[in-house]
């Protein structure tokens, strides 16, 4: 009688414990990508995202109001500093896909360990953001800004990248949330935060008078209020029953390593691409305060089309990194499938919107009263339209890539995307950028196109780029990869 009861039972669970990720059965049996389900998690993660551009908007509102020069300085080193907190932060990066695939395997108690591996590595790593923090003037000397706009991205620099271990924390407790597919709570930290931000924006910057500088602690505060709600909404008794939130937090040297050698990569992966992407913003200041300023307010507008595309991707590392855990790696390369074309589709759709709104959006932030407010306007407008022709295959970029991180293919995708950032795409925009005697260096051919010629080299970059990432995946080379 025991025995068939048992029986009984495991037939009853045998198809909740087959059920993969963002699967439905239709009535013939046929197993389908369940589309809502993939909604389900990636639309709280565009709501992430759509909060994260709240924030960055509000941080370029308040520098608009400061200045242009501020504006343009805040956006010569906003991409150095994601930089910084890529590669140093490491450890942080690879909480998602350790969590997702722990998730699926049902190893509940190492997708706890993952995170405590990564605030230790936070902690560890915390001088190093202070040193390279302190050695502002040494990182901005070579690229030859205006003295106004150096000395201005120097106060910025200091006190926002000596503090971005805390953001490098946060990462990874969001991570964990949105491995484990909950990224509700996510998006309650990142509320937290950045309501904390806009209001400290004010207080810092005009009311204690800390100028541009203020901006950057204020993102600080705000950023460690979101840390610690993280962490005690991740000791909170659900999390301490099934995730052993409370018994994992010792140091294991091996875990670690481990998860620095996937991490490092992972990390170095969208470092090269934001590192080139940084370099040509500084181009584009070094050109002049318009073209630096018009760039930058480009940045912020697209990223109503990247930050939620990015939301869709990263509910890819989830699906694909619990579909592999579960041992099912045909049905991951389903699903990673459906999250890149919903990415690619979504950002192309919007890219094209925003250039059609821009002459009603570009105007709001140029605020101060300066000689250089109505150029970065005009430059700005022609510029969207050549962002919106990107933008599809920044999907594919950003779909392909976390789809592959989710997979735990990290090193191959790093060595494709270094070359093409560093080789063919950071001197093409210098080639497009300069005319003769204006730019670094003198052995490359200068066109003198300004910032047009930018981001005509911006969307070579994307499409090969893109292009790229996306038949790495569709190669199946990352099936053969066991974590």
């Amino acid at each position: 009688m025991d025995s068939l009861m048992q029986s009984a039972r495991a037939a009853q669970a045998a198809p909740a414990a087959l059920r993969l990720p963002a699967q439905r059965t239709d009535a013939a049996g046929h197993t389908h990508v369940d589309q809502r389900a993939v909604l389900a998690l990636a639309l709280p993660l565009m709501l992430n995202s759509a909060v994260q551009i709240v924030l960055n908007l509000t941080d370029m509102w308040f520098m608009g109001r400061i200045s242009t020069k501020a504006l343009a300085a805040v956006g010569a080193v906003q991409w150095l500093v994601v930089v910084v907190v890529l590669v140093l932060g490491g450890a942080g990066t690879a909480v998602q896909t350790l969590v997702a695939q722990n998730f699926g395997a049902r190893r509940y108690a190492r997708a706890g360990q993952a995170v405590w591996t990564a605030l230790w590595a936070m902690a560890c790593s915390a001088p190093l953001f202070v040193l390279v923090g302190a050695a502002r003037h040494l990182v901005l000397g070579p690229f030859g800004f205006n003295a106004e706009v150096e000395a201005l991205a120097a106060a910025f620099w200091f006190p926002r990248v000596g503090g971005a271990c805390v953001a490098a924390a946060v990462w990874a407790m969001l991570g964990f949330f949105n491995g484990i597919g909950r990224p509700r709570i996510t998006l309650l930290i990142t509320l937290i935060t950045t309501v904390t931000n806009a209001l400290l924006n004010q207080v810092y910057i005009f009311r204690l008078g800390w100028g541009i500088a203020g901006s950057a602690w204020a993102t600080n505060t705000a950023q460690l209020l979101g840390l610690v709600a993280a962490v005690l909404i991740f000791l909170g008794p659900h999390y301490r029953r099934l995730y052993k939130s409370h018994l994992t937090w010792r140091l294991d040297r091996r875990r670690l390593g481990e998860q620095l050698r996937l991490g490092v990569p992972m990390g170095l992966s969208p470092s090269a691409d934001l590192l080139g992407f940084a370099i040509f913003q500084i181009m584009q200041t070094r050109l002049g305060t318009a073209g630096g300023a018009a760039t930058q307010i480009v940045v912020m507008l697209t990223s109503l089309a990247y930050m939620p595309g990015f939301g869709i991707a990263s509910a890819g590392t989830t699906l694909v990194g619990q579909s592999i855990g579960a041992g099912a790696r045909e049905w991951a390369q389903r699903v990673g499938n459906r999250v890149i074309l919903l990415a690619a589709c979504y950002m192309g759709g919007i890219g094209v919107l925003i250039a059609l709104g821009g002459s009603w959006v570009v105007p709001f932030f140029t605020g101060a009263h300066d000689a250089d407010a109505a150029a970065a306007v005009a430059i700005g407008l022609r510029l969207l339209w050549l962002a919106a022709g990107y933008q599809f295959f920044d999907g594919l970029n950003l779909g392909s890539s976390m789809c592959l991180r989710g997979a735990g293919d990290v090193r191959v995708p790093a060595l494709l995307v270094l070359p093409v950032s560093l080789l063919l795409f950071v001197p093409l925009a210098h080639a497009f950028t300069f005319a003769p005697g204006q730019g670094w260096v003198s052995f490359l051919p200068q066109f003198g196109w300004g910032a047009v010629g930018g981001w005509i080299a911006v969307l070579i970059y994307v499409m090969v780029l893109g292009t790229t990432l996306f038949l790495r995946w569709r190669s199946r080379a990352w099936q053969k990869i066991r974590l």
